[in-house]
């Protein structure tokens, strides 16, 4: 009997170590490579029972290639790298971790938001030129009163909601596959994107990326924010109209932003976003903690193992429609 042949794409880890605890030896053969290229993917995975996946492309091109591929995990929540119709159509399991830094990350768009209402990285920029001078950090408005539009309701905005509203922030959010009621017992009204945008003081973006949502966040919405409001995006850069967003911080439509994703990452050298003292900027790293990680890496390569070694569907099971054509069934 051959083993199980595991690829793990790409990864931007120090080790391997929490996969190979799960699927080191036995029948697992666990395979590192760090791919770039859909030839790479291709060339590494082409006769792969299982794919671990970060950043790497998972195209249609690359899915089709796939000779024995039963289930692809992302290490993530979002799986934009990964052709879910193509995988759905060769009956390949795309499965997620959607649950791994959820505290994570709504700690982090809680800082940066706060960060930016309270002005902190201006007035350190300020202090480190030898300017000690409150004034030249204005305006700081009270928290209290102000609102918080929330750009989607899933997991991570509704446990940032639950850390804003001892604040006294008003709490707004859209998402038109939330219903009212899960939203208003979480004490957070549903609204209009339109409206949220007009009504809010800080937008704080929270949406997959999709088709549906790819620049949701663009020059319309952008403009009709208030002059004072400041824009945190934690979830995905191209939710969010880049050029819009520098026309924005630009000609002063908004105040600011807090960025933790870009549209191309790493960010390039010369990016006009660097530049401006209104946009402070983390490397994507909204998700990390030590904990989260080996959380993230831990369950993903439990996936992997669920579908090989015991012929179930992975518990964060991605193409639903999958669920339809025969799981086949473990290697005896």
């Amino acid at each position: 009997m051959g083993r199980w042949k595991v690829v793990v794409t790409d990864w931007e880890f120090a080790d391997l170590r929490y996969e190979e605890k799960v699927l080191g030896g036995g029948p697992f053969e666990l395979i590192p490579a760090q791919c770039r290229t859909e030839e790479e993917v291709i060339a590494a995975c082409r006769d792969a029972d299982a794919i671990l996946n970060q950043y790497a492309p998972l195209g249609r091109r690359v899915v089709e290639a796939l000779n024995r591929c039963r289930v692809i995990v992302r290490y993530g929540v979002g799986v934009n790298t990964i052709d879910l119709a193509a995988a759905t159509e060769k009956g390949i399991c795309v499965a997620n971790v959607p649950d791994y830094c959820l505290d994570e990350v709504s700690d982090h768009a809680l800082a940066l938001l706060l960060n930016l209402a309270r002005r902190i990285t201006a007035a350190d920029r300020l202090v480190k030129r030898g300017e000690w001078d409150f004034k030249r950090a204005a305006p700081v408005r009270r928290l209290r009163g102000q609102t918080v539009g929330l750009v989607g309701f899933g997991n991570i905005p509704r446990i940032l909601a639950a850390k804003l509203k001892p604040l006294g922030f008003r709490l707004i959010a859209h998402d038109p596959y939330v219903p009212q009621a899960v939203a208003e017992e979480r004490g957070v009204s549903l609204v209009s994107l339109d409206r949220l945008c007009r009504e809010a003081d800080i937008v704080s973006v929270h949406a997959p990326l999709t088709a549906e949502t790819r620049g949701m966040i663009g020059r319309e919405q952008l403009r009709s924010m208030k002059p004072q409001a400041y824009l945190v995006n934690t979830s995905r850069g191209p939710v969010v109209d880049e050029g819009a967003l520098l026309e924005a911080l630009r000609e002063g439509w908004i105040a600011g932003a807090a960025l933790d994703v870009v549209e191309e990452e790493p960010i390039r050298p010369d990016h006009p976003l660097l530049s401006m003292e209104q946009v402070i900027l983390t490397p994507h790293m909204a998700w990390y903690s030590e904990e989260a990680m080996e959380e993230l890496r831990t369950k993903a390569a439990e996936a992997v193992r669920e579908v090989l070694q015991h012929g179930r569907y992975p518990r964060y099971l991605v193409n639903l429609e999958v669920m339809e054509q025969a799981l086949p069934g473990k290697r005896q």
